[in-house]
């Protein structure tokens, strides 16, 4: 996975979002752009959470349910939802959010760890909390949330 983005400081800039009614996050230097819902073309054989392809200037880019992918119930994409997209080491895949919040900074010191009572996936999926006076955030490793197919090739290169 990429690192995370530390200021000298040890701040680190996330990127909020929602998905379903949690709150998650994700490192704002993995984030290249946040755009509407566009609906996907399908893929035959794609995992349930794999929404399909876009094209995104001429590349094809994966789309991802994050609700799905995260175990939630799955998203009824509509015009409301935006896609985050991101890069993961020279991979570009967008993730379908239920709306974008805003960007915070955060102290590294203030990422308490992911609790032991959870399972293991959720614990591969999610590197820490963050709590605040309003909400409960999750920071997501966003690179266990690929698809395996893209994960293969990430490594494969």
């Amino acid at each position: 996975m990429s690192e995370p983005a530390l200021s000298q400081s040890g701040h680190r800039e996330l990127v909020t979002f929602r998905v379903g009614n949690q709150d998650f996050c994700i490192d704002i230097m993995l984030v290249r752009e946040i755009r509407g819902w566009t609906p996907a073309t399908i893929l035959p054989h794609a995992p349930s959470y794999v929404l399909g392809v876009i094209n995104l200037r001429g590349s094809v880019v994966p789309i991802v349910d994050l609700s799905a992918r995260l175990g939630l119930q799955a998203s009824v994409p509509d015009d409301r939802h935006v896609i985050v997209i991101a890069v993961i080491d020279s991979q570009t895949v967008g993730f379908l959010v239920s709306s974008v919040s805003d960007i915070i900074s955060i102290d590294q010191v203030d990422i308490q760890g992911t609790p032991d009572v959870t399972s293991e996936t959720t614990r591969a999926f999610i590197e820490g909390v963050i709590v605040t006076d309003e909400r409960m955030l999750r920071v997501i490793d966003i690179k266990t949330v690929l698809p395996k197919s893209v994960e293969k090739r990430l490594h494969d290169e």
